[in-house]
């Protein structure tokens, strides 16, 4: 999905939260288990998992005890060649150099 397709944050909400509710599922752990593993309440999950509000320590905490942080990378991904070094690189010589003389010599 991309983000046109949310036309408010409470969308965004409700669409991450039924993803983070998909993981949940997927590792085939309920609500008070997830919560009780997250350090957070039910109350807080099931908030996080209808899109109804949370907050940022709640989705990491939760993310955490579903062993699924590594997508968070994917947020700001870090850049391994930048292009426009590309472009700076200099350019490849043409032809051979003279060989300079060494200072003093006649």
């Amino acid at each position: 999905m991309n983000e046109q397709q949310f036309k408010t944050l409470e969308e965004l909400q409700q669409h991450l939260g039924g993803k983070v509710k998909r993981l949940r599922l997927n590792r085939n752990l309920d609500q008070r288990t997830t919560a009780e593993k997250a350090g957070v309440s039910e109350k807080a999950l099931r908030n996080l998992e209808t899109g109804r509000g949370s907050t940022v320590e709640t989705l990491l905490r939760v993310l955490k005890a579903l062993e699924c942080l590594q997508g968070l990378e994917m947020l700001a991904p870090e850049v391994s060649v930048n292009p426009l070094d590309l472009l700076r690189q200099p350019k490849a010589a043409q032809r051979a150099r003279r060989a300079t003389k060494p200072t003093g010599a006649a």
